[in-house]
């Protein structure tokens, strides 16, 4: 700023000589100001300028090589840790290394072929013992998909004869011949022995063929597989009731309304009942119920 001034009072000193040499009147001089149309500092102002950016891009071009250098000497601090570092754990690597075959060399492994020998028992004896136990594993395996194989396969058996037994009650539902029906239940039977309701159903459909006799017996079988089965009571008194052995019937009755209390509402719509209409402890059996 002082160069500044110093240049712009050499400016107005030369302009004011001048103006004493020339010797213009004040009128002049006024006149030659209004005339101006920009200050007369002008050029003055853009050298100032153009200095400024010239001492700007100076520092910028310094700051760039002082920031060149430090990022250089932090490589060289990296790389120079890093040989460090390296250096280091190889050093202990290579201590490692002897101290462990000082060892071996102190509990008796004195050669490569001690070494040898030794190595190769501990591997044959690991690898044997992790077949041992894989073998072992394989064996526990295929047993447990054995069994699940085998459960599958029974499972879909009983679905399939589930399915068959579904289908043959429905056919035995809509048939209306006895022996048809009768031959139905024995497929049934075949498929599942253990079926105490086609059981009594069989004896049922015998009892309507006069056949009493076997429909007792299946009505026993029955029983014998499932004491508590309402039914079975109900069909063995209907063959009582029809071979006229009242005590016996009645005694199958009470058991089988004790077991099957919905069978109450039957007692006056079973055929097979019809010889203990006169029987005192029937028709007391049907008044308390």
């Amino acid at each position: 700023m002082k160069s500044l001034f110093f240049i712009l009072s050499a400016f107005i000193f030369s302009l004011h000589a001048n103006a004493q040499q020339t010797t213009p009147n004040e009128a002049q001089q006024q006149q030659v100001l209004n005339e101006l149309q920009a200050p007369m500092y002008k050029p003055l102002l853009e050298r100032y300028i153009l200095d400024e950016l010239k001492s700007v891009r100076y520092d910028q071009q310094k700051l760039r090589e002082d920031l060149t250098k430090q990022v250089t000497h932090s490589q060289l601090d990296a790389a120079d840790r890093a040989l460090t570092y390296t250096t280091d754990t190889i050093n202990n690597v290579l201590f490692i290394i002897t101290a462990t075959a000082s060892i071996l060399v102190v509990v008796g492994w004195n050669s490569l072929r001690d070494i040898k020998s030794k190595v190769e028992d501990l591997v044959k004896e690991r690898v044997g013992s992790i077949t041992l136990e894989y073998e072992q594993r394989l064996q526990v395996l295929e047993s447990k998909l054995k069994e699940r194989s085998e459960e599958i396969l029974n499972n879909h058996k009983k679905i399939t004869i589930t399915n068959e037994v579904h289908s043959l009650w429905m056919r035995a539902n809509l048939e209306s011949d006895m022996n048809s029906k009768i031959e139905i239940y024995d497929e049934i039977l075949k498929r599942k022995p253990e079926d105490v309701e086609a059981i009594a159903y069989k004896a049922d459909a015998l009892l309507e063929l006069g056949q009493t006799g076997v429909a007792i017996q299946l009505c026993n079988q029955a029983l014998e597989m499932d004491n508590d089965y309402g039914y079975a009571y109900w069909q063995r008194a209907c063959a009582f009731a029809m071979l006229h052995q009242h005590a016996d019937a009645m005694a199958d009755i009470r058991m089988a309304l004790e077991y099957a209390p919905n069978l109450k509402n039957e007692l006056l719509h079973e055929a097979a009942f019809a010889s203990l209409h006169d029987n005192a402890s029937f028709n007391e059996l049907i008044e308390g119920s």
